[in-house]
């Protein structure tokens, strides 16, 4: 069945790029600009610099003073503090990324990556009060209340699985001697460039999708909410032009923004191939976080607007 569905995607993109070209082509552009401009210059260096500290074994010497932190609140690992803290401040998906990174290089046991997997993977606060707030919302005063919306249910979630996981069975590892060399940065920047490549591939896919979602005979608000659940960044920038009143665009935001769209699920699907780490799973968790934040979310707007 998600084969069929794959193939009938293919099909209909292509029929969609033949029928209307300028506008499919239009639609491409735009993606690619969105990720040249936006995606690649905020991401591309947090990717790199998180690679060389998984390669060079140099996550030691980092978590040496943050871990006696994180540790009361998250009982995890040092790479797993590691995880935590590259998952929300580096933003989406390199939560992800660095959980199946450290995952394959064994320095992350199974059961700790698949609870970190699930609660890491969010949009970054740089992107949150630069581009939905302010450029789009035109919201100011806002950061802090909406990144408490949209982080304190990953984290209460994340707090309540990791204290449930016993300690005595997580294995104690020995340290690695960290080394930076060269070729340690080579594969740190070409790893870099190949995620972020992959990356502007799904938003220009979905772009195109996007552009053909407006096409279909549907009435606006579900047009709007379709190009949400679809794609975030261009979602959110058509709910921003729509006449709606600021509480209804500020709840969306925020609720669309939790789930990340599908394009965002089909990125992080991208990262974790070749692991053990549930997508299902995965998905299932981000449905309930988006639940809480939408909830959260309606009663702020009631307090605030």
């Amino acid at each position: 069945m998600k084969k069929k569905l794959i193939f009938l995607s293919i099909f209909i993109l292509i029929a969609y790029l033949l029928v209307f070209p300028a506008q499919a082509v239009h639609a491409a552009a735009t993606g690619l600009i969105l990720w040249y401009e936006r995606v690649l210059p905020s991401l591309l260096p947090f990717a790199i610099l998180s690679n060389i500290l998984i390669y060079s074994n140099a996550i030691s010497i980092l978590m040496r003073y943050l871990y006696p932190v994180i540790r009361p609140f998250f009982p995890c690992s040092p790479e797993g503090g590691f995880v935590l803290l590259t998952g929300f401040l580096f933003g989406f998906p390199m939560g992800s990324k660095n959980c199946a990174e450290l995952l394959k290089a064994g320095k992350l046991e199974k059961e700790e990556a698949d609870l970190l997997f699930i609660i890491t993977n969010n949009i970054s606060p740089v992107f949150i009060g630069s581009y939905i707030l302010l450029q789009q919302l035109q919201l100011t005063g806002m950061f802090g209340i909406s990144i408490f919306i949209l982080y304190v249910p990953a984290l209460i979630l994340g707090m309540l699985l990791l204290h449930r996981k016993k300690e005595e069975n997580r294995q104690k590892k020995t340290a690695s001697q960290s080394q930076i060399t060269f070729k340690i940065i080579d594969a740190a920047i070409m790893n870099g460039f190949e995620t972020l490549v992959r990356i502007g591939g799904y938003i220009m896919l979905f772009s195109i999708l996007i552009s053909l979602v407006e096409k279909l005979p549907l009435p606006k608000p579900v047009l709007i909410l379709l190009e949400n659940v679809l794609e975030i960044t261009n979602g959110i920038n058509c709910l921003a032009n729509t006449d709606w009143s600021i509480q209804t665009k500020y709840i969306l935001a925020m609720t669309v923004t939790a789930f990340g769209g599908l394009s965002g699920i089909a990125q992080t699907s991208s990262m974790v191939k070749g692991t053990s780490l549930s997508m299902k799973k995965y998905c299932l968790v981000k449905l309930f976080l988006t639940l809480c934040t939408f909830l959260l979310a309606v009663a702020v707007s009631v307090f605030l607007f």
